[in-house]
């Protein structure tokens, strides 16, 4: 189970700070595989990074009874100047458990497809091939929850088949947590789903609720902008017919005689 508590999470830029998630509270049942779903901006890698502890929010927690990959589809967290050997031996050594680090290498090798370019440093990799890297290196251990981020867009026709069997290899045994601009691959990998929303969680029981509501939320949003904003009429300014009236003459004193 993971259990999401009263989080906020912002970011600082050159305006100053805009809050990506405001007050979140979610909690994800144990075997429940999860869509996330939300415009752009709205926070869905956010949220992802802070379930899987490489970010931490700005205030509330995130309370995770089980164990959770890290964010697979992002390209961050290499070191650059060591191999993609060298970077999954480290990790292995890390997260292996009960795995031989030669396992993992061998496996992640076999998954990635990246041939000859395995034992050249990572800075060299297109951002392709780190994505490569990573769903391989995150697939090689036992986790309870896989966070996946666009994972199953990453490669060829050849390779996002590959990724999606991966995937589906897992769930049974473990559960997801993903974030993909494919409803196809939300509603065949996913139970329920989680609406990010100006910066609130919303938590549907069905995926198909999830999404639905996710139209909705642009279609009422496409629909008041396309309503033409009234311009504030002035009030006109009252007509004055006012007839002059004349001043009455002042009384003549008397000519004395």
């Amino acid at each position: 189970m993971i259990e999401i508590k009263h989080v906020y999470k912002r970011y600082h830029n050159h305006h100053g700070s805009d809050w990506v998630l405001r007050d979140i509270n979610v909690c994800i049942p144990k075997g429940i595989s999860v869509g996330l779903l939300g415009r752009n901006g709205a926070g869905k890698s956010t949220l992802l990074k802070l379930i899987g502890g490489m970010d931490y929010p700005d205030r509330g927690e995130i309370i995770r009874r089980c164990r959770v990959s890290w964010p697979i589809g992002l390209r961050g967290g290499f070191q650059g100047n060591m191999t993609g050997r060298q970077n999954v031996k480290f990790v292995a050594r890390i997260h292996g458990g009960e795995q031989s680090i030669e396992d993992v290498i061998r496996f992640v090798e076999d998954f990635a497809e990246i041939g000859e370019a395995f034992d050249e440093p990572v800075k060299t990799y297109s951002s392709g091939m780190r994505s490569r890297l990573g769903f391989g290196l995150s697939l090689a251990f036992d986790f309870d929850v896989y966070l996946s981020d666009e994972a199953t867009a990453v490669g060829d026709r050849s390779f996002k088949k590959k990724a999606k069997k991966a995937f589906r290899d897992k769930v049974g045994r473990a559960s997801l947590i993903m974030v993909s601009h494919s409803e196809g691959i939300l509603k065949d990998l996913c139970q329920a789903g989680i609406l990010l929303e100006k910066g609130q969680a919303i938590w549907f029981d069905s995926i198909d609720e999830a999404i639905k509501a996710y139209h909705d939320s642009i279609e009422a949003e496409v629909s008041a902008k396309a309503v033409p904003k009234k311009r504030p009429v002035k009030p006109a300014r009252p007509e004055t017919n006012a007839v002059a009236t004349p001043r009455p003459a002042q009384a003549q004193p008397p000519h004395s005689q």
